[in-house]
């Protein structure tokens, strides 16, 4: 069987980094990703002495950061001629308004706009690689409605609201990106993880059940052959379930993809597939 390569955001710590040890203990070439590269280093080291798979290594980008995030993608395109899976897995949760160097709304940067860029960037190389699989992990308290005209805080901020619109707007690019790739052999679905207790979910809610539970729908989404050729879904303990009813809305997602098209300046028909 051919060792699948996959790549993981937000991979040193919680969800993430228990996604990466299982992945590692099937035989998979796992690629872990964090801002840190001695914290990256330590997990990696920790990650093969578990697992006893030495096919892992890292790469270092801080998601906040448009820049860094080409940057990333074309270290990964020069370094690796294979990658068969992407988990947009890294998240973050903001008490307070803060933006980033490129003057967005922090979480709205790291959730959404960081996936949006990453994903259209990697796409040729898993268009390479296809059969493959885009995964991004989203939240059951994703919004029900979205402002255009607030994405970026212009209005107020509220940390759960912010949060909560950053994951409707992981499904919508999930559904409308599932469209935009079809033919292609490239899968694209979002999921969530379920009420774990982790860094993320300790700054915004309450203590949940273990990392452990998180990544099971995560690996079974990058290795399961049940969801081989199933695309454009949302997923909660490994079953499709349905979304917001807004996230279905082709309105909206074209509109959400034009605008980050623009934020970003990342845009799919300039795209080599």
């Amino acid at each position: 069987m051919q060792r699948r390569t996959i790549l993981i955001t937000g991979s040193t710590d919680g969800i993430g980094k228990q996604t990466a040890l299982e992945l590692a203990k099937l035989g998979s070439q796992v690629i872990i990703h964090g801002r840190n590269p001695s914290k990256c280093t330590k997990v990696l080291e920790a990650i093969k002495k578990a697992s006893k798979n030495q096919y892992l290594e890292f790469v270092v980008g801080d998601l906040s950061s448009l820049s860094q995030i080409r940057d990333l993608a074309n270290q990964i395109k020069s370094k690796y001629k294979e990658l068969h899976v992407l988990i947009n897995n890294a998240g973050i949760f903001e008490t307070e308004k803060r933006y980033s160097e490129d003057r967005y709304e922090m979480t709205f940067a790291v959730n959404y706009l960081a996936p949006f860029a990453l994903t259209l960037l990697l796409l040729p190389l898993l268009k390479k690689n296809a059969p493959s699989r885009v995964i991004l992990v989203s939240s059951r308290v994703h919004s029900t409605s979205i402002d255009f005209d607030n994405l970026n805080a212009e209005k107020y901020f509220s940390g759960y609201e912010a949060y909560g619109l950053s994951k409707l707007c992981n499904i919508l690019f999930t559904y409308q990106l599932a469209k935009r790739l079809e033919g292609t052999n490239i899968t694209v679905n979002c999921l969530h993880p379920g009420v774990i207790n982790t860094k993320l979910l300790r700054a915004a809610f309450s203590g949940g059940a273990p990392a452990s539970e998180g990544a099971k729908t995560p690996v079974y989404l990058a290795t399961s052959n049940d969801v081989e050729n199933i695309t454009g879904n949302y997923f909660i303990d490994r079953s499709i379930i349905e979304s917001a009813s807004i996230s279905y809305n082709s309105d909206i997602q074209n509109k959400l993809w034009i605008l980050s098209e623009n934020l970003t300046k990342v845009k799919y028909e300039d795209l080599d597939l």
